[in-house]
């Protein structure tokens, strides 16, 4: 009797053995909605990326969303700085451009050079002034007595001539900056007009500058004047001849573009 109970007791448990491929079943429809949902994305990486998780988590591998500590070696393992070690296609044209702009620029200044020298030689000038084209610039040198009288920075009346002549030719070339440079010997000066040789050669540079802006075709952003004093010596201090060729002025007209390549023109 007691047999027959304890049969009919365990036969009223419901049978559970449905959930295991209902639960198997419902992982599948998962997969498939999660391949419909990244198939509709047009990031390809991302497509790739839940592909190779779905098969490494059915194949029991490592799936995206488990993290790992093993480091990748790479096969090439500078390959993301030699990436961007390679030239990119601006690069060539920039290059080409500045030597073009370096090109213009010397045939420019030989141009320049040589109409100064042309009129320096129609003029008897050589005594007084002088050019030189280096790497860096465009140098025209004037000695100080064909501009100024001893210990002053009053432009000699006939002296505007030459300032009028250069500035003629610089409005020719308005694509280059002009600094205009006043030099001295070393023998202080001291007087009630200049304290000192800096005073002096200071205020010989900006009166010559200001004649050659008097010209309307020269503009005056292009200009900057300075006044070096003793410092900037071209010869020695000890003899008459050196101190004469120390006090100058000095009209540059600077590059924008400078290269190693250019030498320094003979005169």
């Amino acid at each position: 009797m007691s047999k027959k109970k304890h049969s009919e007791h365990h036969e009223e448990h419901v049978d559970e053995s449905w959930l295991i491929p209902y639960a198997d079943l419902l992982t599948l429809l998962l997969a498939l909605f999660i391949i419909l949902f990244a198939s509709s994305q047009t990031d390809s990486k991302k497509y790739n990326s839940i592909m190779r998780s779905l098969n490494q988590a059915f194949s029991g591998g490592v799936g995206a969303f488990e993290s790992s500590n093993l480091i990748p070696i790479s096969t090439e393992p500078n390959m993301e700085a030699k990436k961007y070690d390679q030239p990119t296609s601006a690069q060539p044209q920039e290059t080409y451009s500045e030597q073009q702009q370096l090109q213009k620029e010397q045939k420019d200044l030989e141009q320049l050079k040589e109409k100064l020298d042309e009129y320096i030689n129609a003029n008897s000038l050589s005594a007084q002034l002088d050019t030189k084209l280096t790497e860096d610039l465009l140098m025209i040198t004037i000695r100080d007595n064909a501009l100024f009288a001893s210990g002053s920075a009053n432009v000699k009346p006939e002296a505007k001539l030459l300032a009028v002549a250069i500035s003629d030719m610089l409005a020719q070339y308005p694509n280059y900056r002009i600094e205009v440079a006043g030099h001295t010997d070393n023998v202080p000066i001291g007087t009630a007009a200049f304290e000192t040789n800096w005073d002096l050669s200071s205020k010989r540079a900006l009166n010559f500058m200001k004649i050659l802006l008097e010209n309307a075709q020269v503009g005056p952003e292009r200009f900057r004047s300075i006044g070096y004093g003793e410092y900037h010596p071209i010869d020695t201090n000890d003899t008459t001849e050196g101190k004469a060729k120390n006090r100058r002025v000095e009209v540059s007209i600077l590059r924008s573009v400078k290269s190693p390549q250019i030498k320094d023109v003979p005169k």
